[in-house]
């Protein structure tokens, strides 16, 4: 499958970002690739927002370590009034999912953006 069909149509990727001591915090999120940046929703309380304020730099990586597609890049939280562009291909992707709904406890909805700074792998091993 080519990488633009994998960014369409994977459903989880892996989000590694650095805890304030370093430490990596790595867990499964629902996305869309919109430009050259991966999109994800989230609430500005969880674990992987805070970090990102803390320390941009994050890794992605899809589900599939038999065909690895891997990413570097610096995350962005936007706030406030999010990208209805994004809103929109999130809720196509999954299956009208409103990632701008506030979830408690996780309080008000931010997106990530996270450019692309580099490829690691796209789509084989080696």
């Amino acid at each position: 499958m080519e990488i633009a069909d994998r960014l369409e149509n994977d459903r989880n990727l892996w989000l590694c970002t650095l805890r304030p001591d370093g430490s990596p915090h790595v867990t499964p999120v629902w996305f869309v690739h919109v430009g050259n940046a991966f999109w994800i929703g989230s609430g500005e309380r969880n674990v992987k927002v805070r970090n990102v304020l803390n320390d941009p730099r994050v890794s992605l990586a899809l589900d599939d370590g038999d065909h690895p597609i891997v990413v570097e890049g610096r995350a962005r939280v936007h706030r406030g009034a999010l990208r209805e562009d994004v809103l929109a291909a999130l809720a196509a992707k999954y299956d009208g999912w409103d990632a701008g709904a506030e979830i408690r406890p996780f309080g008000p909805r931010v997106l990530l953006e996270v450019p692309v700074g580099r490829w690691l792998l796209r789509g084989s091993a080696q």
